[in-house]
């Protein structure tokens, strides 16, 4: 039997708090067609380790940093 720190709450089985699973963030690549809620449809351009750049059309571009939230594959 292993002990728990003192720092870690004790949950019951059926909480909803007892699975501590991480969000999966999303990955892109150069080229992909994306949307985002607030600059709307556009291709990644650029690739960074922590985020991308995307041309939203015309001179408006954009650095998006993760988490991406707001940025959906299309």
């Amino acid at each position: 039997m292993t002990q728990r720190r003192a720092s870690e709450p004790q949950y019951s089985a059926r909480s909803p708090f007892s699975a501590r699973v991480a969000p999966e963030i999303e990955s892109f690549a150069v080229g992909d067609r994306v949307t985002h809620d607030k600059f709307g449809l556009g291709r990644v351009i650029t690739q960074e380790s922590a985020a991308v750049v995307v041309d939203f059309g015309g001179a408006q571009r954009a650095r998006i940093v993760s988490p991406y939230t707001r940025l959906t594959k299309i």
